[in-house]
């Protein structure tokens, strides 16, 4: 009955060291695939174990059954369970450290070997199916690998152009999607690197490589702003210049370089493109213009012999380089093309625009780089209008305004589209422009009377032509209208245009018109919209009306929805580049697409409004802009109070500088003086001990050496003499001091006398108020006289008032004039006398003034003479002083001039003191 022992089952590492051996031993595919596939299925439980022991089988079996992707796809699922953690699998911390620690060991176990790279890149190429998934694995791969990329990047040094080549296709596949490898791949100086291969493979003239490395910068950059401002700020830029130096002459350009030169104009495009943040495009585009680069795109713009394709694209490139940028545009108008006469860029390529013959491609770029040039230009669109004025047209040249005019009413209906759009970007958000093209004429035929630019329009919309002429036209007519009321009522003007329009709307027309149908009651609307009710007959509430009754609010407003329900209006608000597969699709302005988003439902509303609450709205919109007003006005004087208090600011800074610098000024002059001080002191007291030693010393000389009584006596003498000229100088300078002081007190008795003297000149000031009391009185006599007779006359004439009336008026008044008569007799009198005295100050004043110029040059005589005495004396004392040294140094005494004044004094209180005794 017993059974034979079941035997103990295989441990996991057991089950795998025999798979391992199937997979190593076995010949047939089939078995190789069964043991690949049980060896996949155990890899997420017992990873540790099949990592180690079947990794190197798994290569093995990537290099050797590359014609079978089944047995591929097994062994590729594998190592990617054993580098990559089960995202879906909760782990505990520990758990998770671990199992990343185990994919980083495996991951570098991996890619020690390069040629593992390499085999990864070759299956890239034979796989297509796997393709994708393999990308998220490797990218799952390097991403847990601490130096993952930076041994990637370490393949694009390799001195083995195999082994590098291979390592940037496998970085652009890495790169593809995945900002975090663009980030880190970008910091490891990946630019740098790309740009020196580029050069060194010859820029635009070089292969495959050059090729490789431009995708590759291409995934780097495009939408990834953090490593385009690296690039930025690295002055890669300035690098990009020479890649786009071409020569004269540019017959025959291989495929490869027109690839190259494409992925590079790309390359520049993804710097500026309109889809990054404003701040980051307008760095890059003043960039290129200080490096060049604009200068150089230009060049290749107006160079011929120049493929299509690469043509096309440069003036995309061109466009998006110089869009809202004012420095770039205003460098654009000032390009000219190489012709006989120059004519300007912009002119050469409004040709290309308006012209069948040319390609598609190119004439939407022509169109985007227009509107490039235009997009926020306040002077570019100055500039385009100002062409189509009378009083600047040259008929001798062709301008931009007369291509546009040309194109809008050309047989095609292409070039109608386009120039009526470049015209709308001419007038957007320019209410100026808008006001000067309606002054526009235009000669329709011979013997005609010109029409109105805004009249053409109509006029070519209402004959029926084709439906893109007329979505064109319709798209400038409500450019042109919108926020201009004057524009508003040019077009109401004309008796034809409402009633066309409202039976374009109220039609049911086919699939084709109802875009029309939209359009057109869009105009109407920015018609009741922007009215200003001042044509009687197409106010607002009448408008309004008038759809009520033809159309049918509700009719309206649903006509007014085609517009946006259009299947090319949303593509065609995606991006501001004209992109269209053919040319009939080419319905839509980018623009536009925004105005039709801001006045749909603004129209709408104004449509279902009632004339109450208009009266409402308009009163709310006054007051608004009254406190809008008050507001501005506020603005305005806070700035002027700011600015004022930046000024009193600026004011108190300098001032502050300027008193800490007197303050340091001051402490070093303080320093210097405590110095010289000190250095004073020091002097004075060597000095001093100076003096003793050697009057010391030069009296023990004279005992021993002595000098003859002859000299001796010679030297007094002198000495003597010298004293008494002291004194006599001293005498003369003593007379000349009093001198002074007499002419100084005969200066300030002169100044007092000439005050007396101002004074008495203001009798002049008396004499003027009382000629002018004088003239006045004269003036009144006069009028009372006047009065009196007209008074007189009057009474009598007229009123017939009696004379015993009359008679005391007329004594009265001439006891008035009798007394005016005395009093400017006074006058008179008094203004002689003034006179007189203003005549004997002013001679009074003229003597003193002479006497003043006389001392004063006394004086001055007096101070040289006494400058020239003091000079003297200083001589003398200084004689005095040598000869005194002298008789010291032959040691005689001499007693100085202080000793003697002392013994004089002496002698002096001596007499006095007898003489008082007595």
């Amino acid at each position: 009955m017993g059974g034979q022992a079941a035997g103990s089952q295989p441990s996991g590492a057991e089950t795998i060291q025999k798979l391992c051996d199937r997979v190593a031993s076995s010949t047939l595919l089939e078995d190789r695939r069964d043991a690949v596939r049980a060896l996949k299925s155990l890899s997420k439980k017992y990873r540790m174990e099949v990592g180690t022991q079947a990794m190197d089988h798994l290569i093995n079996i990537l290099q050797t059954d590359r014609s079978d992707s089944e047995i591929l796809g097994y062994a590729l699922d594998t190592l990617y369970n054993i580098i990559c953690n089960d995202e879906e699998e909760e782990q505990d911390e520990n758990a998770q450290k671990q199992a990343d620690d185990l994919g980083a060991q495996f991951t570098d176990k991996f890619i020690q070997d390069p040629e593992h790279v390499t085999l990864l890149l070759t299956l890239l190429e034979v796989l297509n199916f796997q393709l994708m998934c393999l990308c998220v694995q490797v990218q799952g791969v390097i991403l847990v690998s601490p130096m993952g990329v930076s041994r990637l990047m370490d393949l694009l040094a390799d001195s083995r152009e195999v082994i590098r080549n291979d390592g940037l296709l496998l970085l652009q596949q890495l790169t593809k999607g995945n900002a975090a490898i663009q980030k880190i791949v970008a910091f490891e100086n990946a630019f740098e690197r790309l740009l020196d291969i580029i050069t060194e493979e010859g820029s635009s003239d070089g292969g495959i490589v050059v090729e490789d490395c431009l995708l590759l910068l291409l995934n780097l950059l495009k939408n990834n702003s953090s490593n385009q401002n690296f690039f930025k700020e690295g002055s890669y830029i300035q690098r990009m210049k020479p890649w786009f130096e071409v020569g004269d002459d540019n017959s025959g350009w291989s495929a490869q370089k027109v690839t190259n030169l494409h992925l590079m104009l790309q390359l520049v495009r993804v710097m500026v493109s309109p889809v990054n943040s404003p701040g980051a495009t307008a760095s890059c585009q003043k960039s290129m213009y200080q490096c060049g680069l604009l200068q150089q795109l230009c060049t290749i713009l107006m160079a011929t012999g120049v493929p299509a394709d690469i043509l096309t694209e440069t003036i995309n490139t061109v466009s998006e380089v110089i869009r809202g940028s004012q420095v770039n545009q205003d460098y654009f108008a000032s390009v000219n093309a190489p012709s006989n006469p120059p004519r300007p860029a912009i002119v050469v390529l409004l040709m290309s625009m308006v012209n069948e013959r040319q390609p598609f491609v190119l004439r939407c770029a022509v169109l985007y780089c227009f509107q490039c040039f235009l997009y926020k230009n306040q002077k570019g669109q100055g500039e385009i209008v100002a062409t189509l004025l009378p009083s600047t047209i040259d008929a001798n040249s062709i301008s931009a305004g007369q291509l546009l005019c040309g194109g809008l009413f050309s047989a095609d209906s292409l070039s109608n589209w386009c120039a009526a759009v470049a015209l709308a970007h001419a007038l957007q958000d320019n209410l100026t422009q808008k006001e000067q093209l309606l002054r526009v004429q235009l000669a329709t035929s011979l013997g005609k009377p010109p029409v109105s630019l805004l009249q053409q329009c109509t006029n070519i919309l209402s004959q029926g032509s084709k439906v893109q002429t007329r979505v064109g036209l319709l798209m400038l007519l409500c450019t042109w209208i919108s926020n201009c009321p004057i524009a508003v009522t040019h077009f109401l003007h004309n008796q034809e245009n409402v009633p066309f329009l409202t039976a374009q709307i109220s039609e049911n027309l086919g699939e084709d018109e109802r875009l029309v149908q939209g359009l057109c009651a869009l105009l109407l609307g920015i018609c009741i919209y922007y009215n200003d009710n001042s044509l009687e007959n197409y106010t607002k509430e009448k408008l309004k009306q008038l759809i009520e009754k033809r159309i049918g609010k509700e009719n309206f407003v649903e006509k007014l929805g085609f517009i946006t329900k259009h299947e090319l209006y949303s593509r065609a608000a995606q991006k501001p580049q004209p992109v269209f597969p053919s040319p009939e699709q080419m319905l839509f302005d980018h623009e536009f697409t925004k105005l039709v988003k801001e006045l749909e439902g603004i129209i709408t509303k104004a449509v279902h409004k009632s004339s109450e609450e208009e009266k409402k709205e308009e009163e709310v919109k006054k007051t608004l802009e009254q406190h809008d007003n008050i507001v501005t006005q506020y603005k305005e004087l806070i700035r002027e109070q700011d600015a004022h208090i930046q000024e009193l600011k600026e004011q108190v800074l300098s001032m502050t500088s300027q008193n800490e610098q007197m303050q340091v000024t001051i402490t070093q002059q303080l320093s210097q003086i405590q110095q010289h001080k000190d250095q004073y002191n020091i002097l004075k007291l060597k000095l001093g001990k100076d003096t003793q030693s050697q009057s010391n010393s030069q009296a023990d000389g004279s005992q021993v050496n002595g000098l003859q009584t002859e000299e001796l006596t010679q030297l007094k003498d002198e000495l003597e003499e010298l004293r008494k000229q002291h004194t006599l100088l001293k005498t003369q300078l003593g007379d000349k001091d009093a001198l002074i002081d007499t002419l100084v007190s005969d200066v300030c008795e002169l100044q007092v006398e000439v005050e007396n003297s101002l004074h008495s000149l203001a009798l002049r000031g008396q004499i003027q108020s009382q000629s002018t009391e004088i003239n006045h009185l004269k003036t009144e006599r006069q009028e009372l006289l006047g009065r009196a007779e007209a008074g007189v006359i009057f009474n009598i004439v007229e009123e017939n008032i009696t004379f015993s009336i009359l008679y005391p008026l007329i004594y009265s008044s001439i006891f008035s004039f009798s007394l005016i008569q005395e009093e400017t007799k006074r006058s008179l009198e008094s203004r002689a006398d003034l006179e007189q005295q203003l005549a004997s100050a002013t001679s009074t004043v003229a003597i003193l003034q002479t006497e003043k110029a006389k001392l004063q040059t006394e004086v001055q005589e007096s101070k040289k003479e006494q400058d020239d005495l003091l000079m003297l004396l200083a001589d003398q004392d200084q004689k005095i002083h040598s000869l005194k040294q002298k008789l010291k140094n032959l040691g005689e005494t001499v007693e100085d001039e202080d000793d003697l004044d002392a013994r004089d004094q002496t002698d002096d209180d001596d007499e006095e003191e007898e003489e008082d005794e007595d």
